[in-house]
This record gives C-alpha cells, sequence and structure tokens, in this order.
C-alpha cells in the first residue's frame, strides 16, 4: 500500500478517536438559570439561581459567588435565593463552582442589577438670573459660603476661577498651562480639587490663595469629568456611567457605582454636586440632572431643565448646560452651562 494511503488511513482513525477523548467543557454540562437574564433584575430582590444538567449529570452541590464574593451553596441542584440588596448596581459577575460525580466545573454569567423603582420627574421654575461670563466653558462650580469657585475648559482657555455669583465679576483668575484641558472641581478642607479631561492629572490648590500645592493621578479611569464631595469622601465622574470614590489623603480610587435606573444604565455622567445626602449629576449633552443614590448607584429622580438653554443669548460658541451649585437653601440649585452668559438660580419642582 503506498505511504499517502497509509497515513490517510492512520490519520482516520486516530481523529474519531481523539475527539471522543476530549474533555466535556463546565457549559456543555451544565446552564445556570436565574431572574432577569436578559432584562437586569431588580436589586432590592432576591435573585433565584439555580444549575441544571444538560446529559443528567449528577449535581452533589452548587457554591455561588458574586464578584469574587461567597454568596451561597446548595445541595444538590436546589435552586437558592441569593441576596442582592447589599451590592452595587450595574453589571456582576456570578461564578457558580459545580461538583459534579467526583469532578468540579465552573461557569460564569452575567446579570445586571437595576433599581426598584421609576426615578422621580421634576421640573424648575426659575428664582433669579446673574450675568455669567459667556466665555467661559464652564466644566466644574461650586459654593464656598458665599463666593462661587468655577474650573472652565478648553485648550490654552482653561481656568480656576473665583467670581462674585450675583455680578458676575471674576474676582481671581488662575490659567492652566496650555497643555490642559479644565473640568470639574470641588473643594474640601481648604484645599481646591480640579480634573483636567485626558491629562490623566489631577490639580490641587490653596483655598485662600489658589496657589498651586500639588497634583495626582488618575487610576482605572481614564478621563475627568465631575467632581463632588460630602464632607470626607470625593467623587469623581470620568464620562461613562461609573462614578469613582476617591480617597481623601491620597485622592486613589477605590471604588465605583454605576448609575442604572430601573431600566437602562445612565452614561456620560459629569458635571457632579452634592446635595442634601445625594449626588446630583449633569448627564452630558442632556437637559437633565440625575439624582443618584451614592451608595448603590440608583437614579431616584430626573430634573428636566429643557428649555433653560433657550433663555440665554444665542451666539455660535453656546454650549450644553453643564455646572451645578449647592447653596444649602432647600430645593434650590444654581445651573448654567458651557459659554452661557446667564446664571440661574432655580427652584426644583415635583413634576405633576
Amino acid at each position: 500500500m503506498p505511504f499517502l494511503k497509509i497515513f490517510v488511513l492512520i490519520v482516520l482513525v486516530i481523529a474519531p478517536a481523539a475527539c471522543g477523548d476530549k474533555e466535556p467543557t463546565a457549559r456543555s454540562l451544565f446552564k445556570m438559570e436565574f431572574d432577569g437574564a436578559k432584562k437586569g433584575h431588580d436589586g432590592t430582590k432576591p435573585l433565584n439561581i439555580s444549575i441544571k444538567a444538560r446529559k443528567g449529570n449528577i449535581i452533589d452541590s452548587v457554591s455561588y459567588s458574586i464578584d469574587g464574593n461567597s454568596m451561597e451553596l446548595s445541595k444538590g441542584a436546589a435552586q437558592v435565593a441569593l441576596d442582592v440588596a447589599s451590592l452595587k448596581l450595574g453589571r456582576r459577575e456570578i461564578t457558580a463552582t459545580i461538583h459534579s460525580e467526583g469532578k468540579q466545573y465552573t461557569l460564569n454569567e452575567a446579570v445586571v442589577l437595576l433599581a426598584s423603582e421609576k426615578p422621580v420627574l421634576y421640573t424648575y421654575k426659575i428664582l433669579e438670573s446673574y450675568p455669567h461670563d459667556k466665555v467661559a466653558y464652564t466644566q466644574g462650580l461650586e459654593f464656598h459660603n458665599d463666593t462661587l469657585y468655577e474650573s472652565t475648559g478648553k485648550y490654552k482657555l482653561s481656568s480656576l476661577r473665583k467670581t462674585d455669583y450675583q455680578t458676575g465679576e471674576v474676582v481671581k483668575k488662575v490659567p492652566l498651562s496650555d497643555g490642559y484641558f479644565g473640568e470639574g472641581l470641588t473643594i474640601m478642607n481648604n484645599k481646591i480639587y480640579q480634573l483636567t479631561w485626558q491629562e490623566n492629572t489631577g490639580l490641587i490648590y490653596d483655598l485662600s490663595s489658589m496657589e498651586s500645592t500639588g497634583s495626582f493621578v488618575y487610576g482605572e479611569s481614564k478621563e475627568g469629568w465631575g467632581l463632588c464631595n460630602n464632607g470626607s469622601q470625593i467623587f469623581k465622574s470620568d464620562g461613562t456611567e461609573r462614578i469613582w470614590t476617591l480617597n481623601p489623603e491620597t485622592l486613589a480610587e477605590e471604588s465605583y457605582i454605576e448609575l442604572y435606573t430601573n431600566t437602562a444604565k445612565i452614561p456620560n455622567v459629569n458635571e457632579l454636586e452634592w446635595v442634601e445626602g445625594k449626588i446630583y449629576a449633569n448627564i452630558y449633552q442632556k437637559d437633565a440632572i440625575a439624582i443618584v443614590n451614592p451608595e448603590n448607584g440608583a437614579v431616584e429622580g430626573v430634573i428636566n431643565l429643557k428649555g433653560l438653554k433657550d433663555k440665554v443669548t444665542q451666539h455660535e460658541e453656546l454650549d450644553v448646560l453643564n455646572g451645578i451649585a449647592y447653596k444649602g437653601e432647600p430645593n434650590i440649585l444654581y445651573v448654567t452651562g458651557k459659554n452661557w452668559d446667564k446664571l440661574f438660580k432655580i427652584q426644583v419642582v415635583k413634576s405633576e
């Protein structure tokens, strides 16, 4: 028999045997079933979950974890209810470690935890309007006592400003280096913290002198967008659905929440303000402010600011709503936008 025919015959004999010896995968033997597999799951309710054998294998036990944190152990294939109420909203990774007939298998699936209720809708009433520098590409806005501090953006035009909000006068202005694009700011412990956009750098100033005292770098977040604080922690947005918690001493990113309603995530989170235990977040290119639970990321309310931009002088450089400041007055915010010539004092009113 010619050599080529012998070789082909050997290949044909060996190949099926090799295929038959292939170790089955966890996904070929088992499947994970749980609530909300397609549309997401109410994060306040237990997540009912079980493992089913596809080929009749006996399941001795299953241990579950979410994002690496041990959750529950089941005997056999019994359904268990995982308590997810203490978890943050967003995409969570479920791992099932399956013990079956003397072997161990691992399955991974993702579940999206959603807010339990629809956001409450709010509108606004204009109480006052004040002059605002229309050249200011507003990125961050925050009061310290009665003085308004502002961060402005664009390369070669970025600045840190101290202003008289009632007259619009810029009392002091600190230009940023031409290579920096200024973003959000916040004030805590007599320091001003200012972000830059894509330069991976945050700037630190002395509050009274506004002189530079240092800088910090970002971690996993790639960009700087908005900042706020609650007196002990600093919160940072990066243009995605995430808001990061920064260590107040080192400015290192320690954790994050992801913004979700009862149906979907909210991306493009921009300017931030801390208001009575909640984070108020401007959504970039939307005439809206999200009211966010800082513990889990649930969007509990939305303030519709549609029409506010129409009340400023219209010009070629006019851009979107951006800039939220709170002065301690209940249900009162001060808002403006990029290159707006007005700062508005508004009352937040529940929609009817």
